[in-house]
Order: structure tokens, then sequence, then C-alpha cells
């Protein structure tokens, strides 16, 4: 049997900054999907702290994937926002992205899974920052990304409201005190693995 390919594109928060590298949600939801028996292989993670859409868009370029993914996700965003760029440049950019993502998975949109962006707001990081604008910008920003993943045909998950948590539980926020830890990363994993399951039957 060949083993499944899963491919995550992204920034910080799919390559996982201040967790070890098990404890990325990729990494996790590959290991959920082995204890249901099957066989997958380490996910290829493009992804780098700090990217914004067009940043993904180049290292994708360099990457010069020619391979099909059985599962590919797609998270991208939070530095577009936190950078303060147009929501336009972001709609047009996230939607050639996820137009790539899909034919990374073989044209098979429901190979796909775009995530939500994270609310940074909530975290100690931004303790002296406008925690409603950010979140009412995350959720504009997520309303974008939703509405082209469904366009596509794209599954869609909502991973921002476990974000959100960490208001009322600080283990969900990793050591610098801005990104999720190993323990908000598991609930994306638990979230994330019957969705790849779906599209791999």
């Amino acid at each position: 049997m060949t083993p499944i390919k899963y491919l995550a594109l992204g920034d910080s928060y799919t390559i996982g900054e201040q967790v070890a590298g098990n404890e990325r949600f990729p990494v996790q939801t590959a290991q959920l999907l082995r204890q249901q028996g099957l066989q997958v292989d380490e996910p290829l993670i493009i992804a780098t702290t700090g990217w914004t859409t067009a940043e993904l868009e180049e290292g994708i370029k360099a990457a010069n994937i020619t391979e099909t993914y059985d599962v590919v996700t797609l998270l991208i965003g939070v530095n577009n926002q936190y950078r303060g760029q147009y929501i336009t440049d972001y709609t047009a950019e996230f939607t050639l992205l996820l137009k790539k993502a899909i034919a990374f998975a073989g044209n098979r949109p429901s190979h796909v899974v775009v995530l939500s962006i994270p609310d940074w707001g909530v975290t100690p990081f931004a303790a002296d920052r406008n925690r409603e604008q950010i979140a009412t910008e995350i959720d504009d920003y997520n309303a974008v990304n939703k509405r082209i993943a469904e366009e596509m045909q794209v599954p869609y998950l909502n991973i921002t409201h476990f974000t959100r948590e960490a208001v009322h539980d600080p283990e969900l926020v990793a050591a610098d005190g801005l990104h999720p830890s190993g323990k908000d990363y598991s609930r994306w994993a638990h979230a994330l693995a019957p969705l790849l399951q779906q599209a791999l039957r």
C-alpha cells in the first residue's frame, strides 16, 4: 500500500513556532490518522513564521513541488492582518493559493482543508493592543477565506474559537505569549483528522 502524502501550507501556525516538532498540528494530525490504521508519511510542511499570502506563494515556488498529495491543508493570513494589508489583496492572493492547493491535491477540492486564522488578540503578547479591533479584523479575514473555500467546494475548519479560549486557559499559549501551545494544536488535530479521513475514504 502506498503511504498517504500530506502537504501543509501556511505560516507560524503550521510550522509550529515555539513548540516541539511532534506538537505541530500537521504532525499530530498524521499521528491520529496512523492510529486509525492509515499509513501516513511525515507531512511536508511549507511554512515559515511571519509569512503573508504573497510570501507563501514565493515559498511554494521555491519548493518546486512536482508531486501530487493525498491531502493538503492551507492556513494563511494572520500576517496580512498584522501588517495592516488590504483585505482585497488577501482575497486575490488567497484565491490563487487555494487554487494551487487544489492542484497539489490532484484537482480534488474535497482533499483540501482550509483552516481559519487564529485570534492572536487574546494572547498576552496583545495586552497593549486593541483586542476588539484585532478580533473584528480576524473575523473579516476568516469571512473571506471561508467564502472562497465554499465557492471552490473545499472543506473548512474553524479553529479560531479554540484559540479564543486562551483568555481562560493560559496553557493554550506557548512560552512566547503569542503562539498556540501543543495542547491547543492537539485540539486542532482532533478536529482536522476526521475531515482528512473522510477525504481519504
